[in-house]
């Protein structure tokens, strides 16, 4: 197989286990607040909001040293390892407790820094300028599968049901839980790629570096040593770039609505006693409309990337659009209170008459603005710093994730109002702010092989 043939097939590899880790990780964010909501068990004193909020600020945190661990031990490992902590949090809500719940959530935001720090080291070293674009829109069409697969199987399991009973939850969550298993060994399939030149450093390469042959134990940990701490000194750096601090308005933003429609539009859907018996249902069927958006703009976006003469800034604005309309019917369509409603769900409705309609039409908008945002995103990043290209998608997920955290946080409190207003504030300036980077980015390289504008 040539050097090409078996990059992009890492990609796809990439993109199914991922797929399947996801379809287990996404479905139970988008329904676990509803869970816990029908969960009656004195022991058990948890919030979903809560623990997405624990896990994106761990996640933020932890991408300050994940940059280390994938240095050390390789992206492929870091991978597995990864996803066997998200089946853990998967499979505690087989039987959930207040302490296995929180405990969970902290290993999982240590995980999800390792996790996608690995992921865009993959992309980078299986991806050149002239693919960088289309590799990352298969990665995301595949990684949107998730939302696709797992929702449908939580509409038709969940469909008519008004309460969840713990027969329902525990056959759910099993079932989760060997997806999000075979999801990580998959991990496993993924070769060595064939650099035309050998990597600058041990962080690029997806293997864990090897001793050579009569080297002595204290010459390799002090090797290991000093990669690990050039990686966390190079996210450092690369986070105070003029480039990078600009495309971080952006990356702030895209963690506002990765929490908006990974969490909270679909219980406040679930919540909407005006959409009748089948509300909780609409929770999975919401999901698959947000999860045929993010593929349909993964798949045109990223495989058209290359003949968009006109560059990243034309669909970073057609996400901002996109997204702009998508709250503006939710404004309309659903309840003020509905993110913080009981379990017995809310009987306010908002400015117009609830349309089921209206709200799965939204949920599709929410995931074709996102999949615009992140592929141009990966695009960028993975073209500016393909050299150190770990610390620098660290750097995007510590300021994707600590956004989400906040926004989890407020979740618990903030009406749905607010929260939309904090979203059309935030993705403006953040578009805005997208469009200097990419001026740079352009003007930088308008004299080379700039394959990808």
């Amino acid at each position: 197989m040539s050097p090409d043939g078996k990059s992009l097939l890492n990609i796809i590899v990439l993109g199914f286990g991922f797929m399947l880790m996801f379809t287990a990780f996404q479905t139970c964010g988008n329904v676990e607040q509803t869970v816990i909501k029908s969960y009656n068990s004195s022991e058990f004193h948890g919030s979903g909001y809560t623990s997405m909020a624990i896990i994106y600020g761990v996640f933020s945190a932890s991408n300050l040293i994940a940059p280390s661990v994938v240095a050390v031990i390789g992206p492929q490992l870091s991978m597995f390892f990864s996803g066997l902590l998200y089946s853990g949090y998967i499979a505690m809500f087989i039987h959930p407790f207040t302490w296995s719940f929180y405990t969970a959530s902290v290993l999982v935001g240590v995980a999800a820094a390792v996790l996608w720090t690995a992921q865009g080291n993959v992309l980078a070293i299986n991806s050149k300028d002239s693919t960088i674009g289309r590799n990352s829109g298969i990665f995301w069409a595949l990684l949107q599968f998730s939302l696709f697969f797992g929702n449908i199987y939580i509409y038709f399991a969940w469909h008519g049901k008004v309460h969840i009973a713990d027969k329902d939850r525990q056959t759910v969550f099993i079932t989760l839980t060997v997806i999000s298993l075979i999801g990580s060994f998959l991990f496993f399939l993924i070769q060595r790629p064939e650099p035309e030149a050998p990597p600058s450093d041990a962080s690029e390469s997806l293997l864990p570096p090897e001793n050579s042959e009569g080297s002595s134990t204290s010459v390799a940990n002090q090797s290991l040593g000093s990669q690990a701490l050039e990686a966390f000194k190079k996210a450092l750096q690369l986070s105070i770039t003029k480039e990078m601090l600009l495309l971080s308005l952006s990356i702030g933003y895209t963690g506002l609505e990765l929490t908006f429609y990974s969490g909270v539009y679909g219980t406040s859907i679930g919540a909407m006693t005006q959409f009748g018996q089948d509300a909780k249902g609409l929770i999975g069927l919401s999901g698959i409309f947000i999860g045929i958006g993010e593929i349909l703009g993964g798949g045109v976006f990223g495989m058209m990337n290359k003949c968009n003469r006109f560059g990243r800034n034309p669909v970073v604005l057609l996400g901002l659009f996109t997204h702009f309309l998508a709250f503006f019917l939710i404004f309309l369509n659903i309840a003020n209170n509905a993110p913080c409603a009981p379990e017995e769900g809310t009987d306010l409705q908002g400015f117009i008459m609830p349309s089921v309609e209206v709200a799965l039409f939204c949920s599709f908008l929410l995931g074709l603005g996102d999949s615009c945002f992140n592929t141009q995103l990966l695009s960028i990043i993975g073209f500016m710093y393909r050299e150190d290209s770990a610390p620098a998608f660290a750097v995007f997920k510590f300021v994707q994730s600590i956004t989400a955290a906040v926004a989890f946080f407020y979740s618990n409190f903030l009406l749905l109002h607010w929260q939309l207003l904090i979203m059309v504030f935030v993705g403006f300036v953040g578009t805005i702010a997208f469009f200097a980077a990419e001026w740079i980015v352009v003007a930088r390289h308008r004299d080379s092989d700039y394959d990808s504008i």
